[in-house]
């Protein structure tokens, strides 16, 4: 049966051109890893660096592996971070349908028009997926590969299993190019005649994702630099069926120490995994954006990157061949950046749900809370366990009152809070100018220094040594009522 060439001709019409298109095509398998997020975001920061478009393709072939709602994960995880994409499958586009499942018919239309042209063949040898991932193909042992074309087809037309191999030249070398790697040539003997359509008549990854590229227009592919192996076998169906490469982008992986890279089966974290660490968004991208790729000249010594300046900043001159290795400590330092670096009323709103885990007294503020953590806390995650006493105040040590920085100890503590109920029960005002006045005036006339008067009433207050903000500030949050009920408590257990 004779192809049809007009449906290719038309195939070829719908390929936009003349800008740079990228691409980020996840298989929906449960997550967003770290390497994944980076894949993602480069891709991203190549499109937007260029005006070009970003596209998001998901690719569900391999139907083993599918995961329930992973699909929304991607979406989701893409929206949060503001990697928006022009065109996918919930925003269409001029290259629809952008779920390979649904484009089954194509890559069967183009891999007999490979057959057509000689680089291609069927073949209807038994043979277990699990021998063709051990790569244990031999070639030259294939007797289909010399099989003659009408014969094949015959066989094909009554029915007989078959699947598509690509035919690698038995002779020569085949070199690529990649934007990181340069240039890599590899002899043709070591590439195994590849699979191309399975017997299911769904495509291998290897062959739907170059069909996709080439007919969504992609001008740029990035992905992991597992893949360079696989590069010559795409080089060689581009060149197949007459199509010009993409610029190839492969990324180092993401190393978990310097022999191991992360991976979800050892624990490494993925996207959802570290916000739920208590990591914001925006601190996770800069840093994801770095773990491979540095800024050049006049922003060499940049660290922190809005997402606007990273796509001004990218470029893949910058790109490493080195593996990054994912340091969780430099992520938290990114972080705690990020969180000094918000609006006070940004920072309580996204500090509320931390703060409201341990403190359920709705007549205690939380944007007061908030501001004692800003600057004294590196995760949001930290939070619950900073302000767990302005809820209810622990069991603690009478110990607590003994310091030697503040020059405290049991009969001093007595002292310091025997004279400071008092004073603050006259306040007609309670506010933090109104008990920084009393506290201060109080230890004055005591003849002491503030820290000798603030620590007892501190930890009387608090229960805890260290404390988000001091005296003052727990006080006039806990209001008057809440505090003096705990400073007459510590005065009792500082006697007893």
């Amino acid at each position: 049966m004779a192809l049809d060439m007009k449906y290719f001709e038309e195939m070829e019409e719908k390929i936009p051109r003349g800008k740079v298109r990228t691409r980020f095509a996840p298989s929906p398998t449960g997550y967003m890893h770290v390497g994944n997020l980076r894949t993602a975001l480069y891709t991203w920061l190549i499109a937007r660096n260029a005006g070009g478009t970003f596209i998001l393709r998901i690719e569900d072939t391999d139907q083993g592996r599918l995961v329930e709602g992973a699909a929304d994960v991607i979406y989701r995880t893409l929206a949060e971070c503001g990697l928006n994409h022009d065109e996918g499958p919930d925003v269409g586009g001029p290259v629809a349908p952008y779920i390979q499942s649904q484009r089954r018919d194509t890559y069967g239309k183009y891999a007999r028009l490979l057959v057509e042209k000689g680089h291609a063949y069927y073949c209807f040898c038994e043979k277990t997926e699990s021998e063709e991932d051990a790569g244990d193909f031999n070639r030259a042992a294939d007797p289909c590969r010399s099989l003659p074309l009408d014969e094949a087809q015959a066989r094909v037309d009554a029915g007989e299993p078959y699947v598509i191999r690509q035919r690698i030249p038995q002779e020569g070398s085949t070199t690529f190019h990649d934007a990181i790697f340069g240039d890599i040539t590899v002899e043709n003997k070591t590439l195994d005649d590849q699979v191309l359509i399975k017997r299911d008549g769904l495509p291998t990854y290897n062959f739907a994702n170059v069909v996709d590229d080439h007919l969504m227009g992609i001008t740029h592919v990035v992905r992991g630099s597992e893949y360079l192996s696989s590069a010559p076998k795409y080089n060689l169906l581009y060149q197949g069926f007459g199509w010009d490469v993409p610029t190839y982008v492969h990324c180092s992986p993401v190393m978990r120490d310097a022999q191991n890279k992360m991976s979800k089966r050892h624990g490494d974290p993925s996207y959802e995994d570290l916000k739920a660490q208590g990591f914001l968004t925006p601190a996770i991208l800069n840093y994801v954006a770095l773990l491979g790729w540095s800024p050049r000249g006049d922003l060499a010594e940049q660290e922190v990157f809005s997402l606007e300046e990273l796509a001004r900043a990218f470029d893949l001159e910058g790109m490493s061949k080195s593996p990054a290795i994912f340091d969780i400590e430099k992520l938290t330092h990114f972080n705690a950046l990020y969180l000094r670096a918000m609006a006070p009323e940004e920072f309580a709103q996204v500090a509320e749900p931390y703060i409201r885990e341990v403190v359920k007294n709705k007549n205690l503020s939380v944007p007061a809370i908030a501001a004692l953590l800003q600057a004294r806390c590196e995760k949001l995650t930290d939070i619950p366990e900073k302000v767990d006493f302005f809820d209810a105040l622990p069991e603690y040590d009478p110990e607590l009152f003994t310091n030697k920085k503040s020059k405290t100890n049991p009969e001093v503590s007595a002292r310091m809070l025997e004279a400071a109920i008092p004073a603050l029960e006259g306040l007609e005002d309670w506010t933090a100018e109104a008990i920084h006045d009393a506290l201060v005036g109080l230890a004055e006339k005591l003849e002491v220094k503030n820290a000798t008067l603030m620590w007892p009433v501190r930890i009387a207050a608090a229960g805890k040594a260290v404390t988000p903000g001091g005296a003052v500030e727990i006080c006039q949050i806990l209001g008057r009522e809440e505090t003096l009920r705990r400073l007459h408590l510590g005065l009792a257990k500082v006697k007893a």
